[in-house]
């Protein structure tokens, strides 16, 4: 009996987060209230007030719920070899995490002053940061670690430019980390002569 109410507890925090991303996504993260939130929710204020006192609250534990499995996936790669197949498990890890979290992600390039504004932004540009370190090698030329800038960033704009392009979102994702690993499998076999 316990288990269901700490279930139904967390399903109300995920509600909280999915009906608050999409508004913020659709209105703009400024334009939309708590009281929005709650009305979307068929909620009081003060029943979302238990869960979240502020939408900056909400917006944190999105990007914290987001950073976690980033912040793993740093931590393992940190822990492995600096092989190619080390690099490539990192983009197929890291495409997943992305699938996962599309809809904050669209938020993140549909509101960028507000995610500028708040800490958050900074935290997750220091881990697109780590990210590159761990798929460049330490003395890569400036071209080879363009490809590996760029691979991540494919991976992210591939989710909002491809998403109006007909075709099943799993083989999107698939042909986007395609992409992306053959610009880290280009970076990785070293600079090519002129």
């Amino acid at each position: 009996m316990g288990g269901t109410k700490r279930q139904r507890r967390g399903d109300t925090r995920q509600r909280i987060q999915d009906v608050a991303l999409e508004l913020f996504s659709e209105h703009g993260y400024e334009k939309t209230s708590l009281r929005e939130i709650a009305e979307h929710l068929d909620v009081t204020k003060a029943a979302l007030y238990y869960h979240f006192k502020t939408k900056e609250d909400i917006l944190k534990s999105l990007f914290q719920d987001l950073s976690r499995p980033m912040d793993e996936l740093i931590e393992w790669g940190r822990q492995q070899p600096r092989t190619l197949a080390t690099k490539q498990e990192i983009l197929h890890r890291y495409s997943n995490a992305l699938a996962d979290a599309a809809p904050l992600f669209r938020f993140m390039q549909e509101n960028q002053a507000a995610v500028r504004e708040l800490r958050t932004g900074e935290d997750f540009k220091d881990r697109m940061l780590r990210m590159i370190d761990l798929l460049k090698e330490p003395e890569a030329d400036l071209t080879n670690q363009v490809r590996c800038i760029s691979a991540l960033f494919s991976m992210h704009a591939g989710m909002f430019m491809l998403k109006d392009v007909e075709g099943d979102p799993e083989e999107k994702r698939k042909a986007i980390l395609e992409v992306a690993v053959d610009l880290v499998t280009q970076a990785h076999s070293g600079p090519v002569a002129p």
